[in-house]
């Protein structure tokens, strides 16, 4: 029984060896060339960078944001700021009356170089680079939060530092794509009609 089991396992053995030393030699004889682009291609699909459709402007986004849902969003930035009138600065400045002011307005704090060379004010679309990705906005400076990626979170954080001192006007949301293609369409076509009726 002991040499049975032997001989089984012995041509086990072979029969591994053998099939994994076929498939070194049949991949090294028959390889693919590695495609330029990974993946399938999928008619009506636009690859990105391509021209795909832009999400919408910060304007609307704005317009439509939700401030309560924007100071849930603050909790992000809680641990080290403060938002009351008056408040200390933490390991970031306070942050009351923010938007609308000069970049490094807090006295007391101490700012990066990098973000002090920023010129400018913290409008809307400022503030929406900034929380963004701070590293781009202002390259070397202190601040450690990687941003914010979702455009709407960021519209509703806005939205709510804007109630938090500095009241400034919303923007207008702003026309519609579509719209304004329908509008382009039609007074195309007013023309033609105008002028088959006067035709008749």
């Amino acid at each position: 029984m002991g040499d049975r089991f032997n001989t089984v396992a012995g041509w086990a053995l072979f029969a591994g060896i053998i099939a994994l030393g076929g498939a070194i030699v049949s991949s090294k004889v028959f390889h693919d060339a590695r495609p330029e682009t990974m993946g399938y291609a999928i008619e009506g699909v636009e690859a990105e960078g391509e021209g795909g459709v832009a999400g919408p402007s910060l304007n609307t986004l704005l317009a439509s944001a939700d401030v309560a849902a924007g100071q849930k969003v603050f909790a992000k930035c809680a641990a080290c700021h403060t938002v009351n009138q008056g408040g200390a600065n933490g390991i970031g400045p306070n942050l009351w009356a923010t938007v609308g002011k000069a970049h490094g307005h807090v006295a007391g704090f101490a700012y990066s170089e990098a973000l002090k060379s920023v010129p400018g004010d913290w409008t809307f679309e400022a503030m929406d680079k900034w929380l963004k990705s701070p590293r781009e906005y202002a390259p070397g400076t202190k601040m450690t939060f990687a941003g914010l990626g979702n455009p709407v979170d960021r519209a509703n954080l806005i939205a709510w530092l804007n109630t938090q001192g500095s009241n400034l006007p919303l923007p207008a949301a702003d026309a519609e794509p579509a719209a304004e293609a329908d509008n382009a369409a039609n007074a195309a076509e007013a023309p033609d009609e105008n002028a088959a009726n006067a035709a008749e």
